[in-house]
């Protein structure tokens, strides 16, 4: 087993000005229209391009973010969703995720924390509201909602527990811009789905992941903690088990059970899940190892392969950027909008 080489010094890195400059490395590949890729070739999905907004909104690149929301806007689709991959504002992957769609809620949030331009979410808001609303008008009975809807607009009948945390979180952002912008007329609906799909995430037995296990993903086990609706035990348990079959010291967190891949954005991801358990020395002790995971200039690759002793794929992806300067927020409250995960924003406005 091979760690990465430690190439930064600790008084390097637990500023916000190192972070700020990985924010600058999101920048510098926006493309004219506003696209953020988050693939070598190019392409990117929404939900990616959404994760690499917050990154611009951290370092107050202003301008950027507000071209980055442009672009969904533009290529969002009647119906309030956008398609699963696009290369720039063409799209090449024509299913429609439906955690992709209201997840712009969260970056709108998160923008209108660090800026405070309540005229720009409110011009955000029907982007946001169609979003929201194209999701959970396909919730079933038992609080779940379907994956995706497929190049054909027909339901694809899957439940993921990893995309039905985020389609939470978004909710309860969204129920906060409702009340910021005093446009309350989605609130019942949402607070009502809201409740359903809360009550399926804290008892998943039997309602998701139908067709396919992803109990080998580390995401699996950590996502509902992201979602912002369980208890302190129910936190703990699921801290308990990444830490058991996904931690490798002084690397990070697993992508899959059994790959030896330690991935930024899962290591990351979990890390704020873990301020969000209490766990605070265990989410710095995990920040400063997986920001080894990168190139000399701090920014991340997408992972380390701790056996074959590389980076691996040698990407860069933007939202791994993004997803790592988040945590730090998180960990370190750097920013304004250091508690977007860490509190529940439908009752703090």
């Amino acid at each position: 087993m091979h760690l990465p080489q430690k190439r930064l010094k600790e008084k390097q890195i637990l500023k916000k000005s190192f972070f700020e400059n990985i924010a600058k490395f999101i920048k510098s590949i926006q493309l004219k229209s506003g696209a953020i890729p988050s693939n070598d070739d190019g392409s990117h999905d929404p939900w990616d391009h959404i994760e690499s907004i917050m990154g611009l909104n951290f370092a107050n690149e202003y301008e950027s973010s507000k071209l980055a929301f442009d672009w969904l806007i533009k290529n969002q689709n009647k119906d309030g969703s956008w398609f699963s991959k696009y290369m720039d504002d063409i799209p090449i992957e024509k299913n429609k995720p439906t955690h992709f769609a209201p997840y712009i809620s969260v970056a709108s949030l998160h923008f209108y924390k660090i800026f405070s331009d309540k005229e720009y979410l409110e011009y955000l808001w029907p982007s946001i509201e169609s979003a929201i609303n194209f999701s959970i008008k396909l919730q079933i009975q038992n609080g779940t909602i379907p994956w995706s809807v497929d190049k054909n607009q027909k339901i694809e009948e899957d439940f993921l527990l990893t995309g039905s945390s985020s389609i939470l979180k978004s909710i309860e952002c969204g129920i906060a811009i409702s009340k910021i912008i005093k446009n309350t007329k989605n609130l019942e609906d949402w607070n009502n789905s809201y409740e359903l799909l809360s009550k399926a995430i804290k008892n998943p037995s039997g309602k998701f992941d139908l067709l396919k296990d992803r109990k080998r993903f580390s995401m699996d086990w950590y996502y509902p903690i992201l979602s912002g609706c369980l208890n302190d035990n129910q936190n703990f348990f699921y801290v308990d088990k990444v830490f058991k079959d996904f931690y490798i010291k002084e690397m990070g967190i697993k992508c899959v059970i059994e790959e030896p891949w330690v991935t930024v954005a899962e290591t990351c991801e979990f890390i704020i899940c873990l301020m969000i358990s209490g766990r605070e020395e265990d989410a710095k002790k995990l920040l400063k190892d997986v920001i080894n995971i990168s190139d000399i200039n701090g920014v991340p690759y997408m992972g380390w392969q701790y056996e074959e002793n590389i980076f691996w794929p040698l990407e860069r992806p933007s939202w791994t950027s993004a997803a790592l300067i988040i945590a730090a927020d998180s960990v370190m409250g750097l920013s304004k909008g250091k508690d977007l995960f860490l509190k529940d924003q439908s009752i703090l406005f």
